[in-house]
């Protein structure tokens, strides 16, 4: 993809996270990307640190683009300079603003030759997130390999029907923040057994993280892991009765369908 010029129409964190993400990796150098921000100092400091353009305006920043990464917020797109549908015609055009449907992008970019919806999640700031997408019609392999390539700059991706988006943002858009609650929560059980806050916080940190990475280390499935370090009636098996119940699955699978209807709801709205 070094040959491919790409067009950041935002320069927030996942913008950001993004050109961090290609720089890295080397799939894109700094003379082929270009970033336009608001009037906050942003796009400037992102410039400035990466050294990436920073364009002058709109038609500067898409005029010479093949790919239009759409990474402002998303309540902005209902007032987009109308100018962005001629200035992206032909071009292939990669939202990141969650709710936003392949239909309404539409709306707004009625002449790109494609038009791909994703949804990050702030891992992806690390190089450690993952990303579902969907495309609004069939991929050229040459367009795909594009989207791809971008995406798996941030961490892994994965392709799904769009249909399905909102109950990813439900497991892996709004889990890390499930993840950072679960981490404090076991932080303050520390507490409550009589730990200092700084070695429960410490301990309850490097806990999530280990047991993180043991799974995708091992691969294997996390209730056979649970069972690994369960013995009959010992000190982990008291604990997981509790968990048990008080319904802890129950909780969790209420917590993730409220984020997916919410999300179903941000994006039946315009």
């Amino acid at each position: 993809m070094p040959s491919l010029r790409i067009a950041f129409l935002g320069a927030g964190r996942m913008a950001s996270a993004i050109i961090d993400g290609l720089l890295a990796t080397g799939a894109a150098a700094p003379d082929s990307i270009a970033i336009l921000g608001g009037s906050g100092p942003s796009a400037p400091t992102l410039a400035a640190r990466t050294g990436v353009r920073l364009a002058t305006d709109l038609p500067d920043l898409i005029a010479t683009a093949d790919l239009v990464v759409i990474a402002f917020k998303p309540q902005h797109l209902a007032g987009a300079d109308p100018r962005l549908a001629e200035l992206t015609r032909g071009k292939l055009v990669l939202s990141v603003l969650a709710a936003k449907t392949l239909a309404r992008l539409a709306k707004t970019f009625p002449h790109a030759r494609n038009i791909v919806r994703t949804m990050p999640n702030t891992p992806a700031a690390i190089g450690a997130g993952v990303t579902g997408w969907a495309a609004l019609s069939t991929l050229t392999a040459a367009d795909r390999a594009t989207v791809v390539t971008l995406l798996r700059a941030m961490g892994r991706e994965i392709e799904l029907p769009e249909n399905q988006i909102d109950a990813l943002m439900a497991v892996s858009g709004c889990g890390p923040a499930f993840v950072f609650e679960f981490t404090a929560a076991l932080r303050e059980a520390g507490v409550a057994c009589g730990l200092s806050r700084e070695t429960a916080h410490l301990l309850a940190l490097e806990t999530v993280v280990g047991a993180a990475k043991l799974m995708a280390h091992t691969g294997t499935e996390p209730e056979e892991l649970r069972n690994q370090v369960t013995s009959p009636k010992g000190t982990t098996f008291a604990g997981l009765q509790v968990l048990q119940a008080r319904d802890f699955r129950g909780l969790l699978r209420d917590t993730a369908l409220a984020s997916q209807a919410r999300s179903a709801e941000l994006s039946a709205q315009e």
